[in-house]
């Protein structure tokens, strides 16, 4: 395929120049992703580009995946057969009339204006008698620093008329070109499915500001959903060289704003939770009753996605003007209603996310989405300072609210006491920011799992307990069990036939592996339990190593905020302050020296001196705690791991640096190749 003398020739241009040192498999991985756009240029014109020009830019492609192929250690020829060997996707019996050959044509883009409505009406009897789908937008270029496009999808089965009906709309003014997509083997199925693809890309790429409402988008199957779903990407890719997209599939799948954004599609349970909410809390306003709800469930089960499609959806019922482009098949469109958006009008909404991290995440988001703001994103103590009450609360990560403890600042521990005593009349020690939550709230709506407070100044489990028995005894209790991240399932760690999940006997190999994921599939990391001194947090120490492991030297992650975004984080390790909350496709988990394994000690125990976190193991004087006992600390520090452990959307890989404990997993977890059995200890 490649011959020797070829890769010889590369492998010396290379070493002349002494290149080899900016060839780490991430910029070659980006190298390859930034050539292959110069080469989509060629063809953003034009069907029929200059022949010369293509060949360069196909040879910059191929020069840098030769490059990444020895870097990584990987024969090309050998891969590709393999790939073609495994790969049943396909088949030949399954891809001839397949959704690629029968679907591939033009999305032309029109004046969006009445006579070009009505002229292009008449060349075809489908333009108002067919099931299709539209893109309507302003005309902004793609990358407007100022602002992003305005953009809207339909799908319709007269687009003439539905055409018609938003020139008539006061609020589509601005939009100046319509996309109409129509095919032959178009039905109503694939065109509502279609249109939710089409709305959560454009929505998570990130230049665009999609001005749909989010009134029930579906994720249904239908017959040959899965030959039809083939055949968006090839619209996506005519859509993107024509300007509407400016990143590709995987970027935009790996973005915070496409996962986190108010147009995914909700599993069942996810769905019956918002409907059922929705309709009590409208009942309870209209009554002008209080209410507390709670939406629990393990991690990966979509709980922040929940919220944030829940908030939008009660924005989007209070601001409508026009039941326009609502489609009554949708699950929510029976609340789209003039007496339910006098209810809801001008509602005072509170999103609270105790992580940092998190919180700037998800503000981020806010940023882009009509009818969002990322003021409505708030820390606790933000709830607890406003003047005003909010209308409703949502918050996120609920276990994760504090208890009165030490916190990470004393101008914190000073308003913690402040506002105690604003809300109740005295600095009662008892009260916790949960308390805050329901004296600043008409309606809160507490998502939470019990299972995932990993510090002692997180709210107590018996807390936690009483606030899901009251939740349950007024039938306010909505669980989710539909599992939204990891791939195998709830119960990956016994079924884990489609997932990657492995336990390493090198960190090194380990590390190895993430690298290689990361530049295959992207947004694969590293992190670990706090079971080293952050070294590098001192500014005049920043070039330290925090974590060495048997050689293996690596440093804790730089930011605070969005840190699995940010340009240094394939490098570092990132911590549970970091993750908790996000989707990785690929994290490679330390089990650190804090948390062992002994038959003769009776199983796992903590090292408290290995434990660094000292916000994580100081007592409580104030709450009768001078000190936490080793069993409570291996408690939260087991949660930790638990916690990270469930990260990976496509694979978890596993390091314990006690021998003990690893010997321990190999018991439970598919050993690596790099893998040597040890001795318990």
């Amino acid at each position: 395929m490649v011959s020797e003398e070829t890769q010889k020739t590369l492998a010396a241009f290379v070493a002349e120049r002494d290149w080899d040192q900016f060839h780490s498999p991430e910029n070659l991985a980006k190298s390859i992703a930034i050539e292959a756009g110069e080469l989509l240029e060629c063809f953003q014109r034009t069907s029929n580009p200059d022949p010369k020009r293509v060949r360069e830019e196909l040879a910059d492609v191929l020069t840098y995946c030769l490059h990444l192929c020895r870097k990584i250690g990987a024969d090309p020829e050998q891969i590709v057969l393999e790939k073609l060997e495994t790969t049943q996707k396909y088949p030949v019996e399954k891809s001839k009339g397949s959704s690629r050959s029968t679907m591939s044509f033009r999305i032309p883009r029109f004046t969006f204006s009445r006579d070009g409505v009505a002229d292009w009406k008449e060349l075809d009897e489908k333009h108002y008698n067919w099931p299709a789908v539209y893109v309507l937008d302003d005309g902004r270029p793609a990358g407007n620093t100022s602002r992003p496009r305005d953009i809207y999808v339909g799908e319709t089965r007269n687009l003439a008329k539905r055409f018609r009906e938003h020139l008539a709309t006061p609020e589509n003014q601005q939009l100046k070109y319509f996309r109409p997509i129509i095919n032959e083997r178009f039905n109503k199925s694939v065109c509502l499915d279609l249109e939710s693809y089409l709305i959560k890309m454009l929505a998570g790429d990130g230049a665009n500001r999609v001005l749909n409402r989010n009134n029930g988008i579906t994720d249904g199957q239908y017959y040959q959903c899965e030959m039809y779903r083939d055949g968006f990407q090839h619209m996506f890719d005519q859509l993107r060289a024509d300007g509407l997209f400016t990143r590709s599939i995987p970027e935009i799948e790996n973005s915070d704003l496409f996962k986190l954004a108010p147009f995914k599609a909700l599993a069942q349970d996810q769905a019956d939770s918002v409907e059922e909410i929705v309709n009590k809390l409208l009942t309870a306003v209209e009554r002008d009753q209080g209410s507390m709800m709670v939406i629990q469930g393990d991690p990966g089960t979509g709980k922040t996605v929940a919220a944030i499609y829940l908030i939008k959806l009660l924005q989007d019922i209070g601001s409508f003007t026009t039941l326009e482009g609502l489609d009554s098949d949708m699950r929510f469109y029976k609340f789209f209603t003039a007496s339910n958006r006098d209810l809801v009008r001008n509602c005072r909404i509170g999103l609270v996310v105790p992580q940092q991290s998190l919180r700037a995440s998800i503000a981020k988001v806010f940023q882009s989405i009509p009818g969002l703001n990322p003021a409505m994103v708030m820390t606790p103590f933000e709830v607890g300072k406003s003047n005003e009450m909010f209308d409703v609360v949502v918050v996120d990560e609920a276990h994760r609210l504090n208890q009165r403890a030490n916190q990470s600042s004393a101008r914190q521990n000073t308003s913690f006491g402040e506002i105690t005593e604003k809300l109740f009349g005295a600095d009662d020690y008892n009260k916790t920011q949960l308390g805050w939550m329901r004296k600043k709230s008409r309606h809160l709506i507490l998502l939470l799992d019990s299972e995932q407070s990993v510090r002692p100044a997180d709210l107590p489990s018996e807390q936690l307990s009483v606030v899901i028995a009251e939740a349950r005894a007024s039938q306010l209790h909505y669980p989710l069990k539909t599992q939204m991240r990891v791939k195998a399932g709830s119960y990956y760690i016994r079924d884990f036939a489609d997932y990657d999940f492995r336990l390493f006997d090198r960190v090194s190999s380990m590390r190895a592996e993430i690298f290689q994921r990361d530049a295959e599939v992207g947004l694969s990391r590293m992190a670990a339990g706090f079971a080293w001194p952050w070294k590098s947090r001192d500014e005049k120490n920043t070039m330290a190593f925090d974590i060495e492991i048997d050689g293996t030297q690596m440093r804790w992650k730089s930011t605070q905020t969005d840190w699995v975004s940010s340009p240094n984080a394939l490098q570092e390790v990132g911590s549970i302050h970091t993750v908790q909350g996000y989707d990785l496709n690929h994290l490679g988990v330390i089990i650190g020296p804090d948390l062992r394994f002994s038959h003769a000690k009776g199983g796992l125990y903590m090292h408290r001196e290995s434990y660094h976190d000292k916000k994580g193991k100081e007592g409580n004087p104030r709450l009768g705690k001078p000190k936490y006992s080793d069993d409570e600390i291996l408690r939260f520090i087991t949660q930790i791991y638990a916690v990270l452990l469930t990260r990976g959307i496509k694979g978890t890989y596993v390091y314990a640096c006690d021998a003990g404990l690893r010997s321990y997993l190999s018991g439970f977890i598919p050993r690596s190749h790099d893998y040597d059995a040890m001795d318990t200890g």
